[in-house]
């Protein structure tokens, strides 16, 4: 028996050209997670192209790029945040703000109404709201 009567034809007289026979697995193969790491970082070294280490471990760099890309993203087991401590609230009340010593008054300063309660300083602009800053001053007092 002849290759050529194992395959299918459509006319007799056509000799076959090529037949190939796939045993096994073929070219895939599983690369476990700690080689592929070891791989990405050396394809990051200094004077490294990316080429250069897809050849050396007969990878596509399309492939080796990829690997690259999936590195940078976070993985869904990733803690994407810090987790938040709650304490309690300090019982001493807070320690009085040392009075600051006042600047010098420039030009652009005119019409500039500076207050100073309790060693906090607030200054109110020309134009500012009456209700803004008398709602500030009083919760100013309030604290002191």
């Amino acid at each position: 028996m002849t290759i050529s009567e194992l395959t299918l034809k459509s006319r007799d007289e056509e000799p076959v050209r090529r037949l190939e026979i796939f045993t096994g697995s073929g070219r895939r193969r599983e690369w476990l997670p700690d080689e592929k790491a070891r791989i990405v970082a050396e394809s990051y070294e200094v004077g490294a192209t990316v080429s250069a280490v897809a050849r050396r471990y007969a990878l596509f760099p399309q492939q080796l790029f990829a690997w690259r890309r999936a590195a940078r993203q976070p993985s869904a087991t990733e803690t994407l945040f810090v987790p938040a401590v709650v304490t309690a609230a300090p019982t001493e009340p807070a320690p009085k703000r040392p009075a600051r010593p006042r600047k010098q008054k420039t030009a652009r300063d005119a019409g500039v109404i500076e207050l100073e309660i309790d060693g906090i300083a607030m200054r109110v602009g020309r134009g500012a709201d009456t209700s803004t800053v008398a709602a500030v001053i009083r919760a100013l007092k309030a604290t002191s």
